[in-house]
């Protein structure tokens, strides 16, 4: 189905117009963009069930407890025999948990790689990309600027995606996105060029960590359905259009 969406895509774009075939690109989805490589990992906190975690954040807590010069001598007993308890029950389960808490740093160190490596074969291509444009504040040299996302909902207490799964996009011409999350297509050259900015969003300030830059050469307006992005109504007629040797008066809504 992936590869029959994509051959549509680029079917609609060369019905689009001059103006979309421009600057034709490979087209991608959003599961493209992460580098492939540092995908698969060992991750010992992924398989533990959520009792379990439970189980290691109270071990934690505990032990943290017990290193401090705090409570009476009837408390810090309790918190002992919960800390042995809870281990116990752990090490039934087959858990190290010495083992484990010494993972963390390494599966911090693993989840952040995968999070922000970007996919090194789609490095400086000319790509085409749907998402959900979120206005920002324009570049130093004057050059409006926006963030491509794969979902509607960021705000000050909904958590950015991953920075792989974020892209700063620098724009030509005279459009800029009209309202937060307005879902487009965009087609520019795409490069792996890292970027750390913090801009209002809705009712908060917030981290833009975007792995990628995006220099937009051609911008469509979609309509939505749900939580994506999907063809407008007039790419659809364009279609069928096309079919019947009559696209000569129609236009793509935008």
């Amino acid at each position: 189905m992936k590869t029959l969406y994509r051959i549509v895509m680029v079917v609609a774009l060369a019905l689009a117009g001059p103006a979309a075939m421009a600057a034709p690109g490979v087209v991608l989805d959003w599961s493209d963009l992460p580098d492939p490589s540092v995908q698969i990992f060992e991750d010992p906190y992924r398989d533990l069930k959520p009792e379990q975690f439970d189980d290691v954040l109270l071990v934690v807590r505990m032990r943290s407890r017990l290193q401090q010069d705090v409570g009476s001598a009837e408390e810090r007993h309790k918190w002992q025999e919960l800390l042995t308890e809870t281990e116990d029950a752990l090490g039934e389960d087959g858990i190290d948990i010495d083992w484990l808490l010494d993972q963390r740093q390494t599966v911090i160190d693993r989840r952040t790689t995968a999070a922000t490596a970007g996919n090194p074969h789609i490095d400086g291509q000319t790509i085409t990309l749907s998402g959900f444009a979120i206005p920002a504040p324009e570049d130093a040299d004057g050059r409006p600027v926006a963030y491509l996302v794969p979902e509607r909902g960021m705000c000050s207490h909904m958590p950015p995606p991953p920075p792989n799964q974020m892209i700063r996009v620098r724009l030509n011409g005279g459009w800029t996105p009209s309202y937060f999350h307005e879902p487009v297509r965009l087609t520019g050259k795409l490069t792996i060029d890292p970027s750390d900015q913090s801009m209002m969003v809705v009712d908060g300030l917030m981290p833009m960590r975007a792995t990628f830059l995006l220099d937009a050469d051609n911008v469509e307006t979609l309509a939505t359905r749900g939580n994506g992005p999907e063809w407008t109504q007039g790419v659809v007629d364009r279609l069928r259009a096309a079919g019947s040797r009559k696209t000569g008066g129609v236009k793509a809504s935008e």
